[in-house]
């Protein structure tokens, strides 16, 4: 089968990849640059499973910024391209989706069009709307930034939002591509797909927070948070996994998913939804205020990612601490080897670890590493099991 995948990220890149084992595959993004790495073998993003894959496989894999000549010979197009929220609007930005279905359309009205970027509820209804006989679909994605290709090949479910025969057709070649045999898969109507998407990473939100909340409680009880955290956590039904508090839940998808759920709520009542969101915001004042509490008159910010084999610091919880601390009287800089640039929003960027170092009064770390190990006194974290 020919097929146009639309964006080049982690989606998009572990789609191409995935897909292209088995078939004719073009990754189309608007960065040149990115473009030209993945056709040199070179994945532009941190996940060491498709720098394997893009090496060493054997791919029917091409990279393009030229869109129309692959819409128009296209059987299939996948969408995953960015759906920022945008807090003006209370809702995802989907300009970018939505001009992608219309250049399709007009170059190949009879392609299927699945999209992968996470729309809000009801997005594909008002889509088909917009497009009579279009075939336009959504299939989620759960993927994990670092490991995008491993849970591509190993997918915990396949979720489709179309009951059609293409529906069944793309649920069954994606179970086709990947390498486990018994991948449950669920066909269902387009907004319960939606759903679905937004009410998962919510979920995980909600987890989260919740420890986060109960290490916040031990912190100003003076207790243990590492023993309550194992004592709750060994009941079966709630488990030891995705437990390791942290500054707040960050990254691209579930600051805004949780978002957009709570916009898709409208006028359905509701309390979880928003003590979720609001749990995030009351974490990062807590941690902000317990750092501010010692005194510091420089903080360094060790990495800008939130989680471990990662590059992608979008939204990342540590910078609301960032802008807290600076709020509150305090010189932020920061550390992270993936800047080129000076300064970060105006926080000074310090290439050398040593410098960065000796210059801080405190080191906040969402999670510790070896390389802070000749510092740990400076360091502040809260990063109990070293997980994630």
């Amino acid at each position: 089968m020919k097929i146009t995948v639309v964006g080049a990220g982690y989606v998009g890149l572990s789609n191409a990849v995935l897909l292209a084992q088995q078939h004719e595959v073009t990754l189309v993004d608007i960065d040149a640059e990115r473009v030209g790495m993945i056709n040199a073998g070179i994945a532009p993003i941190a996940d060491t499973l498709l720098d394997e894959y893009l090496t060493h496989e054997t791919l029917n894999l091409k990279a393009s910024v030229a869109a129309t000549p692959a819409y128009t010979l296209s059987e299939l197009v996948i969408i995953a391209t960015p759906t920022d929220y945008d807090p003006r609007n209370n809702a995802f930005d989907t300009t970018t989706v939505e001009s992608v279905i219309a250049e399709v359309l007009e170059c190949n009205p009879d392609v299927h069009i699945a999209i992968k970027s996470t729309v809000p509820v009801g997005f594909v209804l008002q889509m088909r709307a917009r497009h009579p006989g279009a075939s336009i679909f959504f299939s989620p994605e759960f993927l994990r930034e670092g490991s995008a290709l491993e849970d591509n090949l190993h997918p915990s479910r396949i979720v489709v939002g179309d009951q059609s025969a293409a529906g069944q057709s793309f649920a069954a070649m994606m179970a086709g591509v990947a390498l486990d045999t018994d991948v449950p898969v669920l066909l269902t109507g387009p907004t319960e797909a939606e759903a679905i998407k937004l009410f998962a990473n919510t979920y995980l939100a909600l987890r989260v927070a919740y420890f986060n909340e109960l290490d916040t409680y031990a912190m100003a009880r003076g207790l243990d948070s590492r023993q309550i955290i194992e004592g709750v956590g060994l009941d079966p039904r709630i488990g030891l996994h995705y437990n390791n508090p942290s500054f707040g839940y960050g990254g691209y998808c579930l600051p805004k998913d949780s978002k957009q759920l709570l916009a898709n709520y409208g006028d359905v009542p509701q309390n979880l939804i928003a003590a979720v969101v609001q749990a995030n915001r009351t974490r990062k004042d807590v941690i902000a205020a317990d750092i501010v509490a010692s005194s510091p008159r420089v903080v360094g910010m060790y990495r800008l990612v939130m989680k471990s084999f990662s590059d992608n610091f979008r939204h990342s919880a540590i910078q609301g601490i960032m802008r807290r601390l600076r709020a509150s009287g305090v010189e932020v800089i920061v550390y992270e080897p993936s800047l080129t640039d000076e300064v970060f929003f105006d926080f000074e960027v310090i290439p050398d670890l040593d410098e960065f170092k000796r210059r801080s009064d405190v080191i906040v770390a969402n999670r510790l590493s070896p390389a802070l190990d000749d510092v740990r006194g400076k360091v502040y974290t809260r990063d109990l099991f070293g997980t994630g």
